[in-house]
């Protein structure tokens, strides 16, 4: 629909004790109080107990290089999309123009960088023993698991969990609310070729497990290890812990924490901490032993987001311990458009220091590139980091040039391209051709669909049925269904006349959705979205109906304008119904009823329209976030990444 753009008008934010209304928009009698972020956080399920008590520090930028010599990101950003006004010193020429790399996201999560108010912490306390589990869940989409070691507060706060709070609250926070104290990602150093940061980054974040302040408020180790002192080494990219022996104390301290744990999400983020810390350590064979596990944990929970995060930690430390082949394979997989932008500019540094360490410079500069787009305009701290990055680009570079050209996924991933449909001179037959146009599978069908998930259909001239073939072109399956869907998620459609009647078979031709539908969508997370008679559904890769067929139709659209065929890969669609949209997630449950002319899926959020001019927010509960007071969905959004400024990427 056609955005209108003008005068926002007041923006309100739904506040109050659990329940969320919508507030007029005329500032007249009726206006929620005042909100601030700590009350968004709370609806976004972003929030956890009260962070340390830590000084502020200032935000260090990379310095130029010598008088006449621009630093590395100038130059960066002044030769970006192929324009070059001038090359890196000791280089004849910058980097040509570079291919498409693959979508870097679900890389870092959420941390916790600062407290949020004792009253806060009090009604969770009042809510019962619980921790808020980590950002895998994402704002707003917590949930609640015992954790077996909670604080005095009563809840455990945890390195995965974000905090917002009031700026009142907020230990080191400026004026406008933005939380400038020391997070987990290292101030980038201002002199090099030293890697000291310009200063000892302000706040004892070092003493957090100190005696004074114990006697204060016990720390979590989790929080501790957020709120950790490092520094960025602008020569390997890697962060220095300045104080060790701090570190080893956060380690023991979240064994005891994993020993107490019972349910797989809490034993998949403490161990991906712990390994973590072991890798800042030094001691690479403990964190790849806990990284490895963690992901086992993580598999076992079936959530996208909490598996993609600890295989970006299991990454780094394999990027430490130089097995990149592995690192980058995690690094790929754990790609996906549906994670907060901050997330994927912080997966997208975390890549390209991988790239750095290889040699791999034109793909490391893709990726700060794609860092940068995402946040560079909102964080000074990445951009910062980015810009050390870059500096040890330009100075290797010169040194002995950018290295190979970029990788597609296909060659990250270790998996060959599949050969493409092409058809033979005269355009009567059709084959597979490999990347040089040459024919690998002869000419000798009618019709040739594309390999999806190492098969293909072809039917032969003459015949009706399809025949599904295997990747060097030999026969697997001879059938005489006459119409036919890829592979996806391990099932294919077939109908056997080909005017409905839909099955749903696997590789073996089993048919294992047997029910026969109307129309039918491709398998995704899982599912997919089939019709009956009038009535839209979704049945799941058994033919079990997870969402009966009582819908007018799915219409999955996303914040950043991608449509989805069904179920997003986080497990969520949009439902129609009356000509308004709801949500239901992969369990069938309706998280948000239709009763919504718009609506769109955020990465922490569901964005409302009333389809004319006025757009708001839900958060993942379906509560109300942000009243319907602006005029475009893009505004919407920024209130939302406003709102969630106290949050910062921890890896």
């Amino acid at each position: 629909m056609a955005e209108n753009v003008g005068d926002a008008g007041r923006t309100t934010v739904a506040a109050g004790s659990g329940t969320f209304g919508s507030a007029p928009s005329d500032g007249t009698a009726g206006d929620p109080p005042a909100t601030t972020p700590a009350d968004v956080s709370a609806a976004l399920a972003l929030d956890a107990v009260p962070g340390p008590e830590v000084e502020p520090a200032p935000t260090v930028r990379p310095a130029d290089g010598p008088a006449g010599t621009p630093s590395a990101e100038a130059w960066f950003r002044s030769n970006r999309q192929g324009r070059r006004d001038e090359d890196p010193p000791g280089q004849v020429s910058g980097p040509p123009a570079v291919a498409d790399a693959p979508s870097a996201a679900r890389w870092t999560e959420l941390a916790p960088t600062a407290g949020m108010s004792r009253a806060h912490a009090a009604a969770e306390e009042a809510a019962g023993d619980r921790e808020a589990v980590d950002s895998g869940e994402t704002a707003g989409h917590r949930e609640a698991v015992d954790s077996g070691a909670t604080t005095a507060a009563g809840v455990a706060p945890t390195a995965d969990d974000p905090v917002s709070a009031p700026a009142a609250d907020r230990p080191g926070s400026g004026a406008e609310g933005v939380d400038d104290r020391p997070r987990g990602d290292a101030q980038p150093s201002g002199e090099r070729p030293t890697a000291e940061p310009a200063g000892e980054r302000g706040g004892q974040a070092a003493g957090l497990l100190d005696e004074d302040h114990a006697a204060d408020a016990p720390v979590d180790p989790e929080q501790a290890l957020a709120g950790l002192r490092w520094r960025l080494d602008p020569r390997t990219l890697r962060e220095v812990v300045t104080d060790p022996d701090e570190l080893r104390t956060i380690r023991r301290r979240l064994t005891e924490k994993l020993d107490t744990a019972v349910d797989n999400r809490t034993r998949t983020r403490l161990l991906s901490l712990r390994a973590v810390a072991s890798r800042l350590l030094g001691e690479l064979d403990d964190a790849l032993d806990d990284g490895r596990l963690a992901l086992t944990y993580a598999e076992a929970t079936g959530e996208l987001r909490r598996t993609a995060l600890v295989q970006a930690r299991l990454a780094q430390v394999l990027r430490w311990r130089r097995e990149f082949g592995e690192a980058d394979r995690l690094f790929a997989e754990a790609a996906s458009p549906e994670l907060p932008a901050r997330l994927r500019a912080a997966m997208h540094e975390h890549a390209g220091r991988s790239c750095y360490d290889q040699g791999r410079l034109m793909e490391a500069c893709h990726h700060f590139e794609q860092a940068l787009d995402l946040r560079g305009d909102g964080d000074a701290e990445l951009s910062g980091r980015i810009g050390v990055a870059l500096d040890a680009v330009r100075d290797r570079a010169a040194e002995g040039g950018f290295g190979p050209y970029p990788r597609d996924r296909h060659e990250i991933l270790e998996r060959p391209r599949p050969p493409v449909p092409a058809p033979d001179a005269d355009h009567e037959r059709w084959g597979y051709v490999d990347p040089d146009g040459e024919f690998v599978i002869a000419p000798d069908y009618a019709m040739a669909q594309p390999y999806h998930e190492e098969v293909a259909w072809v039917r032969r001239p003459g015949s009706a049925g399809w025949t599904l073939l295997d990747r060097g072109g030999v026969p697997v399956l001879e059938t005489s269904w006459q119409a036919v869907r890829p592979f996806a998620g391990g099932r294919a459609w077939v109908s056997p006349d080909g005017s409905g009647s839909w099955l749903g078979i696997d590789p073996s031709g089993e048919v294992v959705v047997p029910h026969g539908f109307d129309q039918v969508y491709p398998f995704r997370a899982g599912l997919a979205v089939v019709r009956r008679g009038p009535g839209w559904g979704a049945v799941d890769a058994t033919g079990q109906f997870v969402v009966p067929t009582r819908y007018d139709g799915f219409s999955t659209q996303c914040s950043d304008g991608r449509q989805v065929d069904g179920f997003t890969d986080e497990g969520l669609a949009v439902v129609v119904r009356g000509g308004l949209r709801g949500v239901v997630d992969r369990a069938g449950r309706l998280v948000v009823a239709p009763a919504h002319p718009v609506l769109l899926i955020h990465p922490v959020a569901f964005l409302v329209g009333d389809g004319v001019s006025r757009w708001g927010a839900l958060d993942r509960r379906g509560a109300r976030l942000i009243d319907p007071v602006h005029r475009d969905r893009g505004a919407v959004s920024a209130e939302i990444e406003r709102l969630l400024t106290d949050t910062s990427p921890v890896l």
